[in-house]
């Protein structure tokens, strides 16, 4: 089973002014296409080449000798769930079943904004700051690298890019206006809600 670069759920500038076309013509054109280039190398010819994407992240979580083949199927799938994450015109309040679980969970949703920032902030280095449902709960949990929560048994929800390269070329070092930028404009909560059911 070929892994193929799935396509992004809008135009390459609909994030603007939030997140650059030229910013997303490198981050998904660039950096997510290569980590599937790499994995269909890394998978050719072995017992893993007819897995799923999500099979193959779970077969190799952990697993030394495959840190190679992890690291790349782990981002091919934090990528593409990232694209959905976001849409032109998103952030703000929630609705439906995820507003109502934000309010349980986490207290309001200005708490919620703030403990999400904070993951995204603490994380250091490269990673991932995530909503994800535990024992049907909410939480946040940040990954390094390519670590993703379902190579932990979780439930991802939600998730943003911490990497250098998801902002730079239009945040330069301001990780914390990135954010600001990605919970405020772009979060897609159809989609959280999607990943509810």
């Amino acid at each position: 089973m070929t892994i193929i670069l799935a396509n992004l759920p809008y135009e390459k500038d609909a994030l603007e002014p939030h997140i650059s076309a030229k910013t997303m013509s490198f981050h998904y054109g660039k950096h997510h296409n290569a980590y599937v280039t790499n994995l269909n190398k890394l998978i050719e010819g072995t017992d893993l080449a007819n897995e799923t994407l999500e099979d193959i992240i779970k077969k190799t979580a952990n697993n030394a000798e495959k840190a190679g083949i992890f690291n790349n199927a782990a981002q091919v799938w934090n990528h593409t769930f990232y694209w959905h994450s976001m849409m032109p015109n998103g952030g703000g309040l929630p609705t439906g079943a995820i507003a109502e679980k934000i309010n349980v969970d986490f207290g309001g949703y200005d708490n919620f904004i703030e403990q999400l920032k904070n993951t995204g902030l603490t994380q250091f280095g490269s990673g991932w700051a995530w909503l994800v449902l535990k024992n049907n709960k909410l939480e946040l949990m940040a990954t390094s690298n390519a670590d993703t929560p379902i190579a932990h048994g979780l439930k991802p929800l939600l998730t943003v890019d911490v990497w250098e390269h998801a902002y730079y070329l239009d945040y330069q070092n301001g990780r914390g206006n990135y954010l600001d930028a990605f919970l405020h404009n772009l979060v897609n909560w159809e989609f959280v809600n999607s990943n509810l059911v």
